[in-house]
């Protein structure tokens, strides 16, 4: 039962002949990879490229991107420009609230809305303008001078049916009108 020693060689043989194939094979199996990835990179690094139509990635792009939200703008009022008309006062500050009737204020030229107002006078209508009246704060938020808000105050009221004078102005305010 014993077997006969046989040759091992000669059952194994592989495509590799020689010793100039086994080289030639191990360095087609380094050099062709390493090409490969060489060429990959080389093709994604060449530029953007971006989908066709796609400016995603222009200067113009990304500047619209971080732009700021908003901008501040300071206005030096001049000495000689003298004190705000009613409509500038009531564009300025008073629109906010009195162009929608936020919070119970009265809508700009609804006359149902003024009439009961208008009614307590010109003296309780400008104190509460300018102290201040529910959820109205003084002066409705803004920084004008007391002859402006009542300039403000008889815009707002003759534009919903009052029929109020403008006021007199104070003599500081009249000397800085009448400056060239």
């Amino acid at each position: 039962m014993s077997q006969a020693p046989h040759n091992q060689e000669a059952g194994h043989e592989g495509p590799v002949k020689t010793t100039q194939q086994l080289v030639a094979a191990v360095a087609a199996a380094f050099i062709v990879p390493v090409t490969v990835i060489a060429l990959l990179v080389n093709y994604v690094a060449a530029g953007s490229k971006g989908s066709s139509g796609s400016d995603a990635l222009s200067a113009q792009a990304t500047a619209q991107r971080i732009m700021p939200v908003g901008t501040v703008e300071i206005k030096v009022a001049s000495a000689n420009a003298g004190p705000r008309t009613g409509e500038e006062v009531f564009k300025a500050q008073c629109t906010n609230c009195h162009g929608a009737g936020m919070l119970g204020a009265p809508k700009f030229g609804d006359a149902a809305a003024w009439g009961p107002r208008l009614g307590q006078g010109l003296d309780k209508l400008l104190e509460h303008a300018l102290k201040g009246f529910n959820a109205m704060p003084a002066q409705g938020g803004g920084d004008y001078s007391d002859y402006e808000v009542a300039r403000g105050l008889v815009y707002m009221a003759n534009g919903s049916g009052g029929k109020l004078s403008e006021p007199a102005a104070p003599a500081g305010a009249a000397s800085a009108a009448s400056a060239p």
